[in-house]
């Protein structure tokens, strides 16, 4: 299944909020250097969804704050 999500890199506060089916809005308080944002919202859709690590994938927006996560 695939999600878009729009990320909010260091944010005051941790959320993930679900807009609809394949939409999320994710907060985390990483800062967007050296992949540590993707990583950490990588990490709050493992929670949210409860899958294993490997089964979350980011397929594109590595470096935009539109990105597309792949959830097997």
């Amino acid at each position: 299944m695939k999600i878009f999500v729009k990320a909010k890199p260091a944010a005051k506060e941790a959320s993930v909020e679900k807009i609809d089916d394949a939409h999320f809005v994710v907060a985390v308080r990483e800062p967007p250097n050296e992949g540590r944002a993707n990583e950490a919202i990588a990490r709050a859709l493992v929670d949210y969804f409860n899958a294993p690590r490997t089964s979350v994938r980011l397929v594109s927006g590595f470096s935009s704050r539109q990105k597309v996560f792949e959830i097997l």
